[in-house]
């Protein structure tokens, strides 16, 4: 009954070809290794919940993705969509690849794009610059954080709301924004007139990348590893502002070794990767299933 009712909602959705044509190979392919529908069914959920939904309101569409860094192939066809209001998890083991999937999907030159497109809102920005997706609705929070002397992280932030709106931000109401927003990640509203990043601890990096995530409001979020470095205490602070920030008009996805911000930000959709390509795709329960036994599990997936 449940490849029945599939294969109808399937037939009634309008879903690009491409899909269609991923979709059915791994029917074919799975059914006839695992004899049975079951073990499709969680890759496809996303696609199920495209299908039952009556409209479908695409943000971010990454096709066929394929990238290189210097002359080395470390993404091998990555295909996967994010719609508004979803919380996405890419999870792996260190160098699978999902940072350079981020910085690919923000269009930073270092990784370079052999072949496959990347959609955001119905436009192709494969060839975009990192400005132009800014100005689009996308963000990426890095890893490790730089410092930038010679600039204070208020006159940084409001330059940058400034560039991305399109609109000046008048200076007292952007100061009250910034202290207000600073609280609200316990930092002392003073660090807002000291230079980005400049002498801040790995804890306090973070929590100003989450500053500007809540001020900037962009459309997708993409969190590279926010938890780590983090204390208890630090994690819960930083997920709370990031469930602020979360909507139904935008989108996160989330890079986590630790898990810990899973335990305050509940993800729909998790994608394991492993050596740059997805082996996996299901919900929450993923990622149980994941700290149970690991990732050495999905290798043979690959």
């Amino acid at each position: 009954m449940r490849i029945f009712y599939f294969l109808q909602t399937v037939y009634k959705s309008k879903l690009p070809v491409s899909v269609y044509i991923e979709l059915f190979t791994y029917i074919e392919k799975y059914c006839k290794i695992n004899k049975g529908f079951n073990h499709i069914y969680g890759k496809f959920h996303i696609y199920l919940q495209y299908i039952e939904g009556d409209t479908m309101d695409e943000l971010l569409r990454v096709e066929n993705l394929h990238v290189s860094v210097g002359g080395k192939e470390l993404l091998h066809g990555i295909n996967f969509s994010v719609n508004k209001g979803e919380v996405h998890v890419i999870m792996g083991v260190n160098g699978a690849g999902k940072s350079t999937l981020l910085h690919a999907i923000m269009g930073n030159p270092a990784y370079e794009i052999t072949e496959g497109r990347i959609f955001f809102e119905g436009q192709d920005i494969t060839e975009l610059s990192v400005d132009k997706r800014a100005k689009l609705g996308l963000f990426l929070s890095f890893q490790n954080p730089v410092s930038v002397a010679g600039i204070t992280m208020e006159n940084f932030i409001r330059t940058a709301k400034t560039t991305i709106s399109g609109k000046q931000q008048k200076l007292f109401p952007f100061k009250r924004l910034m202290k207000s927003r600073l609280q609200d990640l316990q930092m002392n509203p003073a660090y807002g007139n000291r230079y980005l990043n400049d002498g801040f601890s790995g804890g306090e990096r973070k929590k100003s990348e989450i500053l500007q995530l809540r001020i900037l409001e962009p459309k997708l979020a993409m969190l590279d590893e926010t938890d780590s470095g983090l204390d208890v205490d630090a994690v819960r602070v930083v997920s709370k502002n990031i469930s602020d920030y979360h909507n139904e008009n935008n989108a996160l996805i989330l890079i986590t070794h630790l898990n810990q911000i899973l335990k305050f930000i509940r993800p729909e959709f998790v994608h394991v990767l492993i050596d740059g390509r997805i082996v996996r795709e299901g919900g929450p329960e993923l990622v149980e299933e994941i700290e149970t036994n690991g990732f050495d599990a999905y290798r043979k997936e690959v």
